[in-house]
């Protein structure tokens, strides 16, 4: 079992909230793809996309967007 410190994600991501928030999303998008298509066996999505925020050669690339504060009518 693969162990990720809350520093390394820090280290990859800038903070270790963002970095839990990018992986979620990855395994998310891991998680719709066809069962059928995937080449990742057992290893758990969530634990691939850690892999992938926290690699040396940064497999996993984000970026953030701002939206438009909606009003609480």
């Amino acid at each position: 079992m693969k162990v990720f410190t809350p520093d390394a994600v820090a280290k990859a991501a800038g903070n270790k909230y963002l970095g839990v928030l990018v992986a979620a999303k990855y395994a998310r998008e891991l998680n719709a793809l066809p069962l059928e298509r995937s080449p990742y066996g057992a290893v758990k999505l969530t634990t691939l996309a850690l892999e992938a925020l926290t690699s040396e050669d940064h497999k996993l690339q984000y970026r953030l967007v701002r939206t438009k504060p909606t009003s609480g009518a």
